[in-house]
């Protein structure tokens, strides 16, 4: 035991010759203490940041499924629209527009006209009657009616095809 005691008291000699040394000493072991800490500190926080990505990655893989789901979505409910329209318009087309098949008849413009497709249309022509009047019209060509002095109808082949014809037909009054 002699000899750690001589040991204490050469070190506590040197210590105690020179009282700023143990400044030093406290002063570096406060230094390798702070510099450990903020180690583990640094760590802690590069973990956390590591878990917090990890978190953002898969939230981020989810939201892009849910978009994609969305997009898909959306998509089939505007082609539904688009079919939905075009079955709408082929029922009740646009304002004062008809679609007519063959030997069919229709009471148009407020009750003042009646139309009707005569026969399959042909290449270049297709017969109407209108008000009880037979004419042969083609895309484009418009027929004016005269119901009264004060009342002028037209009706205009829009297009046709081998099993309808669309007619335009609206009455004003004559000026």
């Amino acid at each position: 035991m002699e000899p750690r005691q001589s040991a204490r008291s050469r070190l506590y000699r040197r210590f105690a010759a020179k009282p700023g040394r143990w400044l030093i000493v406290i002063a570096i072991l406060v230094g390798i203490g702070c510099y450990v800490i903020g180690l583990n500190v640094g760590y802690l926080d590069i973990g956390t940041a590591q878990q917090t990505v990890q978190q953002l990655r898969s939230e981020n893989q989810k939201l892009k499924i849910q978009i994609a789901d969305l997009t898909s979505t959306q998509v089939a409910l505007q082609n539904k629209i688009s079919t939905f329209e075009a079955a709408l318009d082929e029922i009740i087309p646009s304002k004062n527009t008809y679609n007519i098949k063959p030997n069919q008849s229709m009471i148009v413009a407020s009750g003042r006209l009646t139309i009707g497709l005569i026969g399959l249309p042909t290449n270049q022509t297709v017969n109407i009657n209108v008000n009880g009047k037979q004419q042969s019209a083609a895309s484009g060509d418009v027929i004016s009616v005269a119901l009264d002095p004060q009342t002028t109808c037209r009706v205009r082949v829009q297009s046709f095809d081998m099993f309808k014809a669309v007619l335009n037909a609206s009455c004003t009054p004559a000026q």
